[in-house]
C-alpha cells in the first residue's frame, strides 16, 4: 500500500506564508524549464521574470527556505529545484483519484503533466455504471460504489472532483470519511469540509470574469482617454495656420 496518505509537507511546521508556497510552484516550472535547458545558475531577476513576480519577492520567498544566492552569480538551478519540490512534498510519489469521468475528468486524466511533478493518478471513479471498465489514458474507470475501498487500497490522501456541482458535495464528504485529506474542486460549487482538510478550487468561469472586468476597465479607460483628448482639442480660432485671419473668397 502506498504511504502517502501519512506524509504531509513541511511547509506550515516551519513557518512558510500561504502566499510564498502558492508561488513555490511557479518559480518550480520557471527552474524546471532552465534545467532542461542545462542552465546552471539564475539571477533572481531572471528567475523572477520568468516566474511573473518581482524580484524582492523572490527573494524573500527563498529566505523562508534558507535559500539566499551567491552574490555574482546567482541561484543554483539544481539545488533550487530539489528544494522546493522537497518543500512541496514532490520528492516522493503521491497518488490521486480523479471523481467525475465526464469531459473535464477525461481531459484531466489525460493530462501528462501529473507523472512529471510527483503524482501518479491511481484511480479514475464514475457514478454511470455504463463507465465501469471503460479505459481513459489507459486506466480503467470504477464505480463509486467503490470509492472508499479504492481510497484505501491505494492511500491516496488528495481527491480530485470534475463532477457535476449538485454531486460534488457528496463526493467530498465520502471521500473526507475515506480519508482523502486534500481536495482539488473542479466542480462549480463552494465545498464544505471539517477542519483538517485542504481544498483548492479551480473555477474556469470565474477566472474569465475577473478577465471580462479588466477587459471592461481598458475599454472604459481607452474612451475616457479619447474624451479627454477631444475635450484638450484647441477650438477652430477661425484663423489660418499662421494666424492669420483667411482671405473671404468671393461669392
Amino acid at each position: 500500500m502506498a504511504t502517502g496518505r501519512t506524509h504531509r509537507p513541511a511547509t506550515r511546521s516551519r513557518g512558510i506564508p500561504e502566499a510564498t508556497v502558492a508561488r513555490l510552484p511557479l518559480y518550480l516550472r520557471a527552474l524546471t524549464a532552465l534545467s532542461e535547458r542545462s542552465v546552471p545558475t539564475v539571477s533572481s531577476e531572471e528567475l523572477a521574470a520568468a516566474a511573473g513576480v518581482n524580484s524582492a519577492k523572490l527573494r524573500k520567498d527563498f529566505s523562508y527556505l534558507g535559500s539566499y544566492g551567491t552574490r555574482g552569480v546567482g541561484y543554483d538551478v539544481e539545488y533550487l529545484v530539489y528544494q522546493i519540490s522537497r518543500e512541496l512534498g514532490l520528492t516522493q510519489d503521491w497518488p490521486v483519484v480523479i471523481v467525475g469521468i465526464g469531459n473535464l475528468g477525461a481531459a484531466l486524466a489525460n493530462y501528462g503533466g501529473f507523472a512529471s511533478r510527483g503524482f501518479r493518478v491511481a484511480a479514475l471513479i464514475d457514478a454511470d455504471p455504463a463507465m465501469a471498465g471503460k479505459p481513459v489514458a489507459g486506466i480503467p474507470v470504477q464505480h463509486t460504489d467503490d470509492l472508499e475501498k479504492i481510497i484505501d487500497d491505494n492511500g491516496v490522501s488528495i481527491g480530485v472532483i470534475a463532477t457535476p456541482a449538485g454531486a460534488a458535495q457528496q463526493v467530498c464528504d465520502r471521500l473526507v470519511a475515506a480519508g482523502v485529506t486534500s481536495i482539488l474542486n473542479f466542480a462549480p460549487t463552494v465545498l464544505s469540509v471539517p477542519d483538517g482538510v485542504d481544498v483548492r478550487k479551480v473555477d474556469l468561469s470565474i477566472e474569465l470574469q475577473i478577465l471580462a472586468f479588466h477587459e471592461q476597465r481598458k475599454a472604459g479607460e481607452e474612451a475616457t482617454g479619447e474624451s479627454e483628448a477631444v475635450v484638450r482639442a484647441p477650438k477652430d480660432s477661425g484663423k489660418g495656420p499662421d494666424g492669420d485671419v483667411p482671405a473671404v473668397m468671393p461669392a
